[in-house]
């Protein structure tokens, strides 16, 4: 063999050698400097300090990437985002609740399979100098949503077996009761079922002789001043066994369930009943009408005993009302159910279709759910989990009682699917609670109505 073939062969095998990164075959040395990058990340409810251990913890081992975090007051944030989208200076990375998935699907770059990331290792046998390396790593897949997530997170992010997004935490509905009024009326623990609830806003119900409502049971039965009302009349539907959509994702909670055994009654316009009855002057659970103050207002001043909300009212309750005396119970159930059934609400972090940096952002996503990165974000927020694998510890976190509230909840937590706008399905949703209550349609008449409305933004 000639000296200079000789030599080539050795190039080659040092080539080689080189490029698979001593074995590992997915990583690649690369020169000591990396072109900087910066993300863009825009949200609502965190705040720059809720995140600021997730972005410093992925800078320190990707040191050629910049992360801006940018928060936005919910009122503002979708015009903002989908005007900044449509005239390419948008995030490249952005927050957005799980029922405007589909709504944006267009907008969003979807989880690819693998990502390439440059890091920062110390490599060397004598004196260990920083070095970086670039890796091809495996993202997160369909499969693993399904066994790391609570349900509900794969039926709202995959689309087509693509994943469009990803939760850093996942709220329930729960109900919030003020001890004080509880333990003056002789009720010694929170209502369990939704007789026991109905008992309970009787006897903690106050009605002067002009039927005005001195002291609301419970905070229910409108829309307009009722938070999230929607989220409980949809949840009431739930548990009372309609199905809220068909396969191909129309809404369907005006019909009776084909599996049905008494044909004759309607369980979606008996859980709209149910809930408008609160707000109805001849029922007996009258509780609630229009004139009242927002839900949240009456239940922090004490003009309300028993209140639905989020464990985000947590905080908002603590500042307003630091000295009222109130806990978190779980969400009613129907009497004698077996398997309980509660409300998701949460928010997904994903990706501009328009930017660049897909790598960097999915891999910025990646990191942010990874068990130890996303335990440390809520403890610090106080949130509850998404992860199936952090649920126990927040259960048995006697620290944060109210935390094991919502944590039992998540994982039989439902949803339904909003259409292609998700803000206008809710207004229709309450507007069909308005039409009750107002009385200018029927139960019958307001659900179909509503159900016509909602299927007329699907696609």
């Amino acid at each position: 063999m000639k000296p200079k073939l000789k030599l080539s062969i050795i190039f080659f095998i040092l080539a080689v050698i080189v490029t698979s990164g001593f074995g590992c075959k997915s990583c690649i040395f690369s020169p000591n400097t990396a072109a900087p990058i910066t993300l863009n990340w825009w949200g609502v409810w965190e705040t720059t300090e809720d995140v600021s251990d997730i972005i410093n913890g992925f800078q320190a081992i990707h040191p050629n990437v910049t992360i801006n975090y940018k928060k936005f007051r919910y009122e503002e944030y979708e015009d903002e985002l989908l005007e900044a989208l449509a005239e390419d200076r948008g995030p490249d990375l952005f927050s957005i609740p799980a029922t405007w998935v589909y709504e944006y699907q267009s907008k969003i770059g979807p989880e690819p399979s693998s990502i390439t990331l440059m890091y920062q290792e110390l490599k060397g046998t004598i004196k260990k100098e920083p070095k970086n390396v670039t890796k091809t790593l495996s993202t997160i897949s369909p499969n693993q949503i399904k066994s790391d997530f609570v349900d509900i997170v794969s039926q709202d992010v995959i689309i087509n077996n693509q994943i469009y997004g990803l939760p850093m935490s996942l709220d329930t509905l729960a109900l919030y009761y003020n001890r004080d009024l509880f333990n003056n009326f002789g009720i010694a623990l929170p209502p369990q079922n939704w007789e026991e609830f109905k008992e309970a806003t009787k006897t903690l119900t106050l009605i002067d002789q002009n039927n005005n409502v001195l002291q609301a049971g419970a905070a229910l039965g409108t829309a307009s001043n009722v938070a999230r009302a929607n989220d409980i009349l949809s949840v009431l539907m739930i548990q009372n066994g309609v199905v809220m959509e068909n396969q191909s994702r129309y809404a369907t909670f005006n019909q009776i369930p084909a599996d049905s055994v008494d044909k004759s009654y309607n369980p979606g316009i008996g859980a709209l009943v149910f809930y408008t009855d609160f707000a109805n002057p001849i029922k007996e659970v009258y509780t609630w009408n229009n004139d009242l103050p927002n839900s949240l207002e009456a239940f922090t001043s004490g003009q309300a005993a028993m209140f639905f909300g989020y464990s985000y009212n947590l905080s908002t309750i603590d500042n307003l009302a630091p000295k009222l005396n109130y806990s978190v119970s779980t969400l009613p159930q129907i009497t004698g159910s077996l398997a309980p059934k509660n409300y998701a609400n949460y928010w997904v972090v994903t990706s501009s279709k328009k930017s660049p940096y897909q790598n960097e952002i999915w891999g910025l996503i990646n990191y942010a759910v990874q068990k130890d990165v996303n335990k440390q974000f809520l403890e610090k927020t106080g949130r509850p989990t998404a992860l199936k694998s952090l649920i126990e510890g927040q259960l048995n976190n006697d620290d944060f009682p109210e935390l094991q509230v919502f944590a039992s909840q998540s994982l039989t937590a439902k949803s339904w699917y909003h259409g292609q706008d998700p803000l206008l399905a809710e207004k229709y949703f309450n507007d069909m609670i308005n039409n009750v209550v107002n009385g200018s349609k029927t139960p019958e008449e307001a659900i179909n109505l509503a159900t016509q409305q909602i299927n007329s933004t699907i696609k």
